[in-house]
């Protein structure tokens, strides 16, 4: 496994020959964009540097914001030989070898950083392979993973490096990742303003993906500076980041089912468009939906399970993509619906408590008496038949002998549930006045 310290093409290949990217690699770590919040003199990298504390580290954060960049200035910072390997194309052969060249190398007196990207890709039982490496200083470790390392990396291997989070590169980074592109290109981009805000969206917080399409643009021979739509014409927008089965998945069902339950129809809409165009199945959208009337509307609005049901049932007889819209009324009407979580509270509560008595027999005039054996035991004697009380309602007690009453249910004062409270309230009355 060769040592990866040189760009491709090699230190003497001429400017014009390499990505606009690798032209503007940053030579320093203040050279960095976007990632003050550690590298800054007080922030994590900074005093680690500062103090020659620097440990293995784990960079979390989407592509394209600097986390092969940071790994490779800070075996400069430290003197160490730095090693890129992935974690997609190297074998257990090859990590051996990566790990000989650097016991030889300790022993001649020069540290290696290593800098493993897409870390998470390795097993369990490659990533254990590091640990002995890392602990007797042969390595130093600089993992780069794009999923969350609480989920992906192994509780060891977290337990020996720190975990870093680099943020996706906001307008204004990108707009002065632009204006270096522009320095090094000398010229100016054939934009006008609009469509270099636009441009800059393009790129989604990527850095890398903004100067490739940079290095697109900058090459177009235009006679006036291209607006919006012209530059939509010419450049595909970068798809969103989004995995159907990863964290980010969870993080957008998460915005979504909080928004909702927050009240705010129009963020609902927005992270539910967010994953649909990411690739989401609406049948998944359509489930989780219908578990949000259950789970935070309930009985304050009856008819929003139904609603739900309705607009799954709609989205199966239409199709993508017209079954959608019945999907976003569904989340529309769930958004400005009342909001209770009453009858889930009750529900928990309920399973709780029939856990801690889950052995104790109904109460005995509660029981049926098929037998004159059972009829002889009690089972049936004392029955009130609540249809024959004037009110209708007995107040007899249903839980087991012995057994405090709890109060599970407590609706809230919006909705329908508003109208079950008086109910719930006026049987208690009743109850007390029967027991009295």
């Amino acid at each position: 496994m060769a040592d990866l310290f040189d760009t491709p093409g090699g230190p003497e290949a001429p400017a014009k020959g390499r990505p606009l990217a690798d032209r503007l690699r940053p030579a320093a770590l203040d050279q960095v964009i976007g990632q003050d919040h550690i590298l800054g003199p007080d922030a994590p990298l900074g005093v680690m540097l500062d103090s020659d504390t620097l440990g293995s580290l784990i960079f979390w954060g989407p592509p394209g914001v600097g986390k092969t960049t940071i790994a490779r200035l800070l075996a400069g910072e430290t003197d160490m030989h730095f090693v890129q390997i992935s974690a997609i194309f190297t074998g257990v052969q090859d990590l051996k070898k990566v790990f000989e060249a650097a016991r030889i190398r300790r022993q001649n007196g020069q540290g290696t950083l290593l800098f493993v990207d897409e870390i998470h890709r390795f097993n369990k039982a490659q990533q254990d392979g590091f640990l002995p490496h890392m602990e007797d200083g042969t390595i130093l470790l600089v993992g780069a993973t794009t999923e969350n390392p609480s989920f992906e990396l192994n509780a060891a291997l977290m337990s020996r490096s720190q975990v870093l989070v680099l943020q996706r590169l906001e307008l204004k980074d990108l707009e002065r990742l632009a204006q270096r592109a522009e320095q090094e290109l000398d010229l100016a981009l054939p934009l006008d303003g609009p469509a270099r805000e636009a441009l800059l969206e393009m790129a989604d917080g990527d850095g890398r993906a903004l100067l490739n399409l940079i290095e697109q643009v900058s090459g177009w021979k235009v006679d006036a500076p291209l607006g919006p739509d012209a530059l939509a014409t010419r450049l595909m927008r970068r798809a969103a980041q989004y995995d159907k089965s990863g964290e980010h998945h969870y993080n957008l069902i998460s915005a979504l089912h909080k928004s909702v339950r927050g009240s705010d129809p129009d963020a609902a809409l927005y992270w539910f468009a967010r994953m649909l165009e990411g690739g989401e199945d609406p049948r998944y959208l359509a489930r989780r939906i219908t578990r949000m009337a259950v789970e935070d509307i309930g009985l304050a609005d009856p008819n929003a399970q139904a609603v739900c049901l309705q607009s799954w049932e709609t989205y199966e007889r239409l199709g993508s993509p017209e079954g959608e819209l019945a999907l976003a009324q569904a989340l529309t009407y769930l958004a400005l619906a009342p909001k209770s979580n009453a009858a889930y509270v009750a529900y928990k509560a309920a399973r709780q408590a029939a856990k801690k008595t889950g052995s104790m027999m109904p109460p005995k005039h509660i029981l049926n008496a098929p037998t004159g054996m059972m009829k002889d035991q009690g089972y049936g004697a004392g029955y009130a038949y609540d249809h024959d009380a004037e009110d209708g309602f007995s107040g007899q007690n249903y839980f087991p002998d012995g057994m405090q009453r709890p109060v599970l249910y407590a609706p809230v004062e919006r909705g329908f549930e508003r109208d079950l409270k008086k109910r719930l309230d006026y049987f208690v009355k009743l109850r007390a006045k029967r027991d009295s």
